[in-house]
């Protein structure tokens, strides 16, 4: 649906809009690299085709998000209502975004399934080591900073955990503390909340922009709808305030910037539903 204000006056809006869709493109390459460093010790053995979705859930996650959110602006702010209901385009739609929220639902999969293998750990004996962790330095263990960040294990880290309950990833060189490990489990646990709350804020947005298409979105309904994304907004927020305090500064940078993402779609919706009510 296109707008027909003044583009001068559009203009810095937009080139901030699409900057924050550029930044969102590239944290794809952000979270491959962070994975595939984290894959080198949670799949030390090897990572095989069907382990590919637990070892980059995030990279897979955001390029189909990235997919759907280009999909979502050019419905509500580039392309003509007529156009949008033309056959071509709207199964053209359709099979994108089936696409999209295959590997989406994939990746809240892939979400789960890491946060059950943070879960798969057993104590860790030192026997045959005099009790010195730091005889394992060079050995290819790792210890744990936060969730898919685990360096190898070295003079510092080892003199910082020695003498104390360790815990091991069961089958792979990773150690830690229990509350080490504790802290990489909830964050795993707000990993699977904050993907499937997203779920839940691009069906109400589908059925916004399905209810906009056939001249229905209005009163009541785009009330109740407001409600339940502010519900959805407010837990995606808390959870980029948990990532800000207690995880890794790329989770927090993504999580603003596809909230920061969704407000302009928010905004185009606002402006469309406007246009069509005043026509």
């Amino acid at each position: 649906m296109s707008t027909h204000q003044p583009a001068a006056a559009q203009f810095i809006f937009r080139l901030f809009k699409y900057t924050v869709y550029a930044l969102l493109t590239y944290n794809i390459y952000l979270f491959f690299q962070e994975e595939w460093l984290a894959t080198e010790q949670t799949f030390s053995q090897g990572i095989v085709f069907s382990d590919l979705i637990s070892g980059f859930a995030a990279t897979i996650d955001t390029a189909a998000w990235v997919v759907l959110l280009l999909l979502f602006e050019l419905e509500t702010s580039v392309i003509d209502d007529r156009v949008l209901r033309q056959p071509r385009v709207k199964y053209g739609f359709i099979a994108l975004r089936f696409f999209s929220y295959s590997f989406i639902l994939y990746a809240f999969y892939g979400y789960f399934d890491k946060m059950l293998l943070t879960y798969d750990i057993s104590p860790f004996s030192l026997e045959g080591l005099a009790d010195n962790l730091c005889g394992l330095v060079g050995q290819g263990y790792a210890s744990i900073i936060t969730i898919d960040e685990y360096p190898l294990l070295d003079t510092q880290s080892c003199l910082a955990l020695n003498g104390q309950d360790l815990y091991r990833l069961n089958g792979q060189q990773v150690i830690g503390r229990l509350q080490d490990w504790q802290a990489v489990q909830w964050l795993a646990w707000v990993d699977v909340i904050n993907s499937i709350t997203w779920v839940g804020v691009v069906i109400i947005l589908e059925v916004d922009v399905w209810l906009q298409l056939q001249g229905r979105f209005q009163g009541r309904l785009v009330t109740l709808s407001n409600l339940i994304k502010g519900i959805f907004y407010s837990v995606l927020f808390g959870a980029a305030a948990y990532w800000g305090l207690l995880g890794d500064f790329l989770d927090f940078w993504d999580a603003f910037m596809w909230l920061v993402a969704f407000v302009f779609i928010e905004m185009n919706l606002f402006r469309w539903q406007a246009e069509t009510s005043s026509e």
